[in-house]
């Protein structure tokens, strides 16, 4: 079985004196920060910050945002959005899903309520998150975590490193599969299927 490059620490955090980051401030971090990616994660008081991804990672979140599209296109109750499309959680903590897909009556209610601010008061019913050789493991899963206690309905953590998916549910312990071939959504994607193959690496 082919091996991935281990996980370096890539990431940076800068902890901030309140659990409450207004959008204007946290644009300003990030016109600071052009070369990063910013996450805010209010439990913590920390403005996470992560490079640019390597070009496989990118090319595997490119195929995985795209099939969750095409499933979408064919029926269109939702909208999908990509790693660069961040939200505000109930929580407070401003967050982006490398991909995920959010129910459209609750995408246009959040969006026509959010008045001035950049970032909807929204958590996607269904994330998925795909692990980097940069991400450590457990910020990640406190991360996922923190998704299904915001409103999300069913999460799955990719792990290419590992060959691994993790699938997350309200109430439930987290279930991890051994690099399966394919995986059915259930809930608010029932009929989706992800196909893994491309997403592990080659043997």
């Amino acid at each position: 079985m082919a091996s991935l490059a281990q996980p370096i620490d890539a990431t940076v955090t800068m902890v901030r004196p309140s659990p409450y980051l207004s959008d204007a401030a946290f644009l300003k971090l990030c016109d600071r920060w052009p070369d990063y990616r910013l996450e805010y994660d209010a439990p913590e008081q920390e403005v996470v910050m992560a490079p640019p991804t390597e070009p496989e990672t990118g090319e595997r979140n490119s195929e995985i945002t795209a099939q969750l599209h095409g499933w979408n296109r064919s029926h269109r109750r939702g909208r999908v959005l990509d790693s660069s499309s961040g939200t505000r959680l109930p929580n407070r903590s401003i967050r982006a899903a490398d991909a995920s897909w959010i129910a459209r009556d609750r995408f246009d209610r959040a969006m026509a309520q959010r008045g001035d601010d950049t970032y909807p008061v929204l958590c996607p019913d269904f994330v998925i998150e795909l692990r980097s050789p940069s991400d450590r493991l457990p910020p990640l899963k406190r991360k996922m975590q923190e998704w299904i206690d915001n409103g999300a309905l069913l999460a799955w953590l990719v792990d290419p490193i590992d060959q691994t998916v993790t699938i997350y549910r309200p109430g439930t312990t987290p279930e991890s599969l051994a690099a399966p071939s394919s995986l059915a959504g259930e809930g608010p994607v029932e009929g989706f299927v992800l196909d893994l193959t491309s997403i592990w690496p080659a043997s």
